[in-house]
């Protein structure tokens, strides 16, 4: 009471000054409120789309108990969910039956389920679809599937589907084509009929359906591995669960689960470890945003203290010490941080709840219920009060020692700077650095250094902006009025300039950081991706036995008629296969690696060089020679090239894998040609002639498609065509280097909120201290400045703040961003990489400030009422 008492006439009026300053307050209100209302909707969307252990207990268990998965293994270790942690520690040669889990349980009744992949004929072709074979009617599934349409199976020739299955072509009444070697033994007529349409309580954006066991005609090999049971009856205890994990067996029991026993030792330390590096993470986030929301605040509690200055001089000229002058300024914060906080949170709830449809519509997995983490969003508003509190302390701390006298007689400005912040903020910005290039130089982790390095480097550059802008006032002299009174004025009144450049400082460094890594990451992605074709170019390959090209071709005219169809002949598996290798006599290999996008990594003649882009100028045309006057095409990645004797050894097996004969060994005429390192093509191109000495078999391998332009559509649909005839094909079409969409929207919404903070810092700093200058502009236009002379300040106030915080920004923003770099970029061994996002850079440092001063110019009234000087 004591405390509070102290406390009461401050906050009554700051109260009361909220009120009659209705412009600032709203501005304030909306500085933190926007922010936590911002996180408060994220929190609980993220809350309510992740799906705990607890809240997916009944749509991973229906109404059992529990349910016990036995494999092959011994010794399994694991959480009370499984699915956060198992390990087992020994193979198993069986798995444990039945009667050795229900040995444990006891009397439970065991319903047994299985789940598995199948494909489904399709409108456009082939679908997988994931299954769940379980009798849907017995109790103990009640709460796995909810029937919207139809009735639930009765027989195993009866299946439900849910709506994403339907919308390939399926309706009740209809049945269900199953494709696959296992469903393309058994006549059409086993094919199940689909007799409801049911939501899988845990699919929602891709095919599902559902039937009794022996619904899908899964292979019964498969329960050689491993089985699957849902537990009716008792609940099982930690010790049962222990108990089947002796036989193999993992547990998610609904007892457990609900009243979790201590995690063994093993299984603590992962899962602890990946929540320590999200806690890192979080921690770095919320430091962040807690300095951006208190330099985007502070400069209004500046001009609220500014404001209140005679008072506050009053109020010490008759005896009122500089904590009740510090804490009628932290009242203000006190009063709007309080509303600020309770405003955000709930109107972060209600737009929670209006975008949950829109995030739920973009996720192929049900959320959970409206989950409101209550112990979150006190966090969340103790985090805005606390930010409120922080961005009145520098005021605060101002306005307790200011000069009574000249307050009183009506001079304005703020005491010289002391030269302790400027040396602080000198090491702090040299400590982020250091940290930066250990983080970047050493092991470990690497990111969370140099994220930590930021946050330190942002905290020196603010203790330095006060340096530079006193500097930048010394030498304005030469500048235009306008301008040279916006710095000038930017370096007298710190308290509000200072968290203003400060803000988009912190904003453009973040943005700069971000972008450089994000930019860096794509170039390494971009300078090592390998390209399988010439750009444009498509490649149909069949990799299992008995090819049905026929087939393929009649799909690619129907899907692609423009297209050139080119056969690729090689060495491919046609009941047996042979082994050829190539070695130079001396040298050993020729590559470190091989493969090919045609399915054969041993071609037959020259078709595949028009295909393909992997040779410099003229090889081709030497390649072609030596292929027709009857040599082999080696590539190699090392040593000498052009025309060599090269070991040529053939191994042939059989359809089991058995060899059919000893190696033939013999020297043959090659051309060897030079590729590049990351070269993953063919061994060799061999001749007509070649071919026919060795005595070895080839066939198509492939069909190559050039001559027309094959978009995503076309390719998707010819795939679907092409899966419809067998699973073991493959449709690829080169595209190059595909940034990744998600980067894309990463890097949009970058930018979005770099720009949107820096206007919105630049605006307020700009707008707040005109506020605060009313009678310095009144005395110009008293004095003979034309009307236009106040939008010039106003611009040039904006260009004052905008431009010297970007610059500042993206100088700090260049350390974290090179230094992480490092550790990105250097996992290929061929980094690191260094993209530096420059029109992003540009934008930021000149195109937004300046923007940002031309609606401010526009905006500012050119005219104002004569007023005194004494406030």
């Amino acid at each position: 009471m004591i405390f509070l008492s102290g406390w009461t006439v401050p906050l009554r009026l700051a109260r009361r000054d909220a009120l009659r300053a209705k412009g600032r307050s709203v501005l304030v209100l909306a500085m933190i409120a926007l922010p936590v209302l911002a996180v408060t909707a994220a929190d609980v969307v993220l809350e309510t789309q992740d799906v705990d252990s607890v809240e997916s207990l009944d749509r991973q268990l229906g109404s059992a108990t529990a349910s016990v998965t036995v494999n092959l293994a011994r010794g399994v270790v694991q959480a009370p969910d499984p699915e956060l942690y198992s390990s087992w520690s020994d193979a198993a040669d069986t798995i444990a039956t039945a009667e050795q889990v229900t040995g444990v349980l006891g009397d439970a009744r065991l319903v047994e389920w299985r789940a598995s992949t199948v494909g489904v004929a399709t409108e456009a072709g082939r679908a997988d679809v994931e299954v769940l074979e379980v009798d849907l009617r017995d109790p103990v599934a009640d709460g796995l599937a909810r029937l919207d349409e139809g009735r639930l199976p009765r027989t195993d020739d009866e299946v439900v589907v849910n709506a994403a299955l339907a919308a390939k072509g399926y309706a009740v009444g209809d049945r269900l084509d199953l494709t696959g070697p296992e469903q393309d033994d058994a006549d059409d007529s086993a094919d199940p009929v689909v007799v409801g349409i049911a939501e899988s309580a845990e699919a929602r954006g891709y095919p599902v359906a559902m039937g009794p066991l022996g619904a899908f005609a899964l292979p019964d090999r498969d329960l050689e591995a491993s089985r699957s049971w849902f537990v009716d009856g008792d609940e099982v205890d930690w010790a049962e669960v222990r108990a089947l994990n002796e036989l193999g067996a993992t547990v998610l029991s609904r007892a457990v689960v609900l009243d979790p026993p201590p995690l063994p030792a093993e299984a603590e330390e992962m899962v602890s470890s990946g929540d320590d590096a999200m806690a890192t993470v979080v921690a770095l986030v919320v430091v962040m945003a807690l300095i951006e929301v208190v330099l985007l605040a502070g400069p209004a509690f500046a001009v609220g203290a500014r404001r209140q200055a005679r008072s506050l001089a009053l109020m010490t000229a008759t005896g009122g010490t500089p904590r009740q002058a510090r804490r009628v300024v932290l009242a203000s914060a006190v009063v709007l941080g309080g509303a600020a906080s309770i405003l955000g949170v709930a109107l972060g709830i209600l737009v929670a709840r209006l975008v949950l449809p829109v995030a739920q519509g973009r996720n192929d997995s049900w959320f959970g219920p409206f989950d409101v983490p209550w112990p979150h969003l006190a966090g969340i508003t103790a985090f805005g009060l606390v930010s409120a509190l922080l961005a009145a302390m520098v005021p605060a701390w101002t306005a307790s020692r200011q000069d009574v006298v000249a307050v009183l007689a009506g001079r304005r400005g703020d005491r010289r700077p002391s030269l302790r912040s400027p040396v602080l903020g000198v090491v702090l910005l040299a400590a982020g650095i250091g940290l930066a290039a250990y983080g970047a130089l050493g092991t470990g982790s690497g990111e969370v250094l140099i994220a930590g390095s930021a946050v330190v480097a942002v905290l020196g550059m603010i203790l330095l902006v006060p340096v530079v802008l006193a500097g930048l006032a010394r030498v304005s002299g030469r500048l235009p009025l306008a301008l040279r009174y916006a710095v000038r004025d930017a370096a007298r009144h710190r308290t509000r300039t200072v968290p203003a450049v400060a803000a988009v400082a912190a904003t453009v460094a973040g943005v700069v950081a971000l972008g450089i890594s994000l930019q860096s990451d794509q170039a390494e992605d971009r300078a090592t991706y390998v390209p399988q074709l010439r750009d444009g170019v498509g490649a149909v390959t069949w990799y299992g036995p008995d090819p049905q090209w026929d087939r393929v071709r009649g799909a690619l005219a129907r899907e692609v008629p423009d297209a050139d169809v080119v056969e690729v002949r090689g060495l491919g598996y046609d009941g047996g296969y042979s082994d050829v290798r190539l070695r130079r006599a001396g040298d050993g290999r020729l590559l470190t690696g091989w493969g090919s996008p045609f399915g054969a990594d041993l071609l037959v003649g020259p078709e595949s060089l028009d295909l393909t882009d992997d040779l410099r100028p003229g090889d081709r045309e030497r390649a072609v020679a030596a292929l027709a006057r009857g040599a082999v095409v080696a590539f190699s990645t090392a040593g000498s090239e052009g025309d060599q004797r090269l070991d040529l050894r053939v191994r042939t097996f059989d359809e089991d894998g058995e060899p059919t004969g000893p190696a033939s060994r013999e020297q043959v005429a090659a051309l060897v040609v030079r590729v590049d390192d990351e070269y993953a093509g063919p061994q060799a191109l061999l001749s007509e002639d070649a071919v026919r000495d060795l005595g070895i078999s080839v066939r198509t391998v492939s069909l190559g498609l050039t001559g027309t332009a094959i978009d995503e559509d076309q390719e998707e649909e010819l795939a679907e065509a092409v899966g419809a005839l067998t699973v073991d094909a493959n449709v690829y079409v080169e595209r190059g280097f595909q940034l990744d969409d998600e980067i894309v929207v990463i890097q949009l919404v970058l930018v979005g909120l770099g720009a949107v903070l820096m206007l919105g810092g630049t605006l307020t700093a700009t707008f707040l201290a005109l506020s605060d200058a009313r009678p310095d502009l009144a005395t110009l236009a008293a004095v003979g400045a034309a009307p236009r002379t106040r939008r010039g300040v106003a611009a040039a106030y904006a260009a004052v703040v905008g431009v010297v915080g970007a610059i500042l920004g993206a100088l700090v923003g260049f350390v974290p961003g090179i230094a992480v770099t490092y550790p990105l970029t250097s996992s290929t061994g061929s980094g690191p990489f260094l993209d530096v996002p420059w029109l992003l850079i540009v934008g930021l440092v000149v195109a937004l400030p300046l923007l940002t001063a031309a609606v401010v110019g526009l905006a500012a009234r050119s005219r104002l009422p004569l007023v005194a000087r004494l406030d």
